[in-house]
């Protein structure tokens, strides 16, 4: 035997404890079809993580070239720290909202699915996310884990110009492939028609 409560509103859709969801044709529609908010969401995320990849590079790259000219250990001990955290709190989660937008649009947008520009910014983001995370953020965390225990033990804080000549070489190689992979989103090439 089931109680039933009496329902205080004259409105009885009020006193039902589940409403009824209602779908709306045209949502889902505009939802498999990429969705304008959606997809104007995931672009501008997009948009902002590599204005923040480029803007991290960058910063690193100035960091790099003014600490040949350092001689002081405090002063080196700094630079390798602020590269430490401009690599670890933009370029990294620069990275990662720039490739996960990326797919997200390449799942969301049908017309994405066949262009081969999108396959070749696929490769090249894919690209820019390993060199960074393997290129810049490895060898920036490693230096600055070296400069604090040297900071610590009172030794002198240096760093080696090869490992400078490495980094700036990674650094410039990753902005030519993203600043190809945002060309390649700007112009997006068409397939031309053999006939003519």
């Amino acid at each position: 035997m089931q109680l039933q409560k009496a329902c205080p509103s004259a409105n009885v859709k009020l006193c039902t404890p589940y409403r009824p969801i209602s779908i709306n044709l045209r949502s889902i529609q505009r939802l498999e079809n990429g969705g304008v908010v959606l997809r104007k969401v995931l672009k501008f995320a997009h948009t902002l993580g590599a204005v923040g990849l480029l803007g991290a590079m960058a910063a690193l790259l100035v960091a790099q070239v003014e600490m040949r000219t350092i001689a002081s250990t405090a002063d080196v001990h700094s630079i390798v720290m602020l590269m430490d955290h401009v690599a670890r709190w933009i370029l990294l989660p620069s990275l990662g909202i720039t490739l996960v937008s990326g797919l997200l649009g390449m799942a969301v947008v049908p017309a994405y699915h066949g262009a081969g520009w999108v396959w070749a910014k696929l490769a090249t983001g894919v690209l820019t996310f390993e060199g960074g995370l393997m290129a810049i953020q490895g060898p920036v965390q490693k230096l600055a884990e070296e400069a604090a225990a040297s900071a610590a033990a009172g030794a002198m804080v240096t760093v080696a110009p090869a490992q400078i000549d490495a980094l700036q070489g990674s650094l410039g190689t990753l902005m030519a492939v993203a600043i190809v992979n945002i060309a390649l989103g700007i112009w997006r090439p068409r397939k031309r028609n053999s006939a003519t």
